[in-house]
């Protein structure tokens, strides 16, 4: 196109050009010399000159006009085509940190609730009509190979104390400390085959409504897992070091007196501390109510969202059909 827009400029003024230069060489006086005897005329010597070519351009030069789009401009479409793809996870992520954002000023606002989905979690609508959905959903629960598990923190309150008198002697010192815990209450996923047989009555999957014209079907499922299962030993209870501290301390009258200093080390070893926290926190998530109602509901919780989420709706939304109700009964 640049070369075009050359070449007409180079013709345009060419044209301009006087007569005397279009018309050759001439004599003085101004008038064109007459052609030799027995020369004949030619008929285009009075056709104009071609035009000059167009000046050479540097490589460098030929980039910079074939360059028509600024070099942003590609990753601004291909970031635009993956927010579209995943635009569910994006407005997802978008409420979430402006939630996160107005909780931190102190605004209490009522956003909109948009459930994390991936793109390949859409339901393909019309894909099948005759598919008996339940063996496939079956399968897919009978396929999880890993427990749930719902993790809370619980904090109390213990005292360490020693206590070696001399004879009559009263030596004792004793400290209080804060402690903060952790406690997981796991969930068998998938109790083996012979808990889902038909029998059993431990799922059972109805199709209310067939894909058809376009429109997805809709279906519920319910099924029975057994109760979360609380801790088992003292190992498996945690103690968060850096959240736990001494609050208070308190000695005999005798301390620091005439050898009760020589006898008692208020120093106490982390190890000894970690083991009589650990031992009283794995007491109390399965004794007291307080810590071992929140920790049996937060392990269903994450059962019911990992089972529904990751396994049965995927599995229906393939078929052609939507999850309409899903339930959990938990058995002991």
């Amino acid at each position: 196109m640049i070369r075009i827009l050359v070449l007409l400029l180079g013709m345009l003024t060419t044209s301009r050009t006087s007569p005397l230069h279009r018309s050759g060489f001439s004599g003085e006086d101004g008038q064109q010399p007459a052609p030799a005897r027995g020369v004949p005329v030619q008929a285009d010597q009075a056709a104009e000159p071609p035009p000059p070519p167009a000046p050479p351009t540097s490589s460098a030069g030929r980039n910079r006009r074939r360059r028509r789009f600024p070099r942003w401009l590609p990753w601004a479409i291909a970031l635009g085509l993956i927010a579209l793809v995943f635009r569910k996870i994006v407005a997802w992520m978008t409420i979430g940190a402006l939630s996160v954002a107005l909780h931190v000023i102190g605004i209490n606002a009522h956003l909109p609730h948009i459930r994390f989905q991936w793109p390949w979690q859409t339901i393909s609508q019309g894909s099948t009509t005759s598919v008996v959905v339940g063996p496939w959903v079956l399968q897919k629960i009978q396929g999880i190979d890993r427990p749930a598990l719902g993790t809370e923190n619980f904090n109390f309150v213990f005292t360490h104390k020693v206590s070696k008198s001399i004879g009559f002697w009263p030596c004792w010192y004793q400290a209080t400390f804060y402690a903060v815990g952790y406690a997981s209450a796991t969930v068998d996923l998938n109790p083996g085959s012979a808990w889902w047989k038909p029998a059993t009555g431990n799922y059972k999957l109805d199709v209310l409504s067939r894909p058809a014209g376009g429109k997805a079907g809709s279906v519920t499922v319910s099924m029975a897992l057994p109760q979360p299962q609380l801790p088992q030993s003292a190992h498996d209870v945690s103690i968060d070091n850096s959240l736990s501290q001494p609050i208070s301390t308190e000695h005999s009258w005798t301390y620091p007196g005439f050898g009760c200093g020589t006898v008692l080390k208020p120093q106490f070893a982390q190890s000894v501390l970690y083991a009589q926290a650990q031992s009283l926190a794995f007491y109390r998530v399965n004794h007291i109510s307080s810590v071992t109602q929140p920790l049996i509901a937060a392990a269903e919780k994450e059962a019911v969202q990992i089972v529904r989420n990751n396994f049965i709706q995927p599995t229906l939304n393939a078929l052609g059909y939507t999850l309409t109700k899903f339930t959990i009964r938990w058995v002991k």
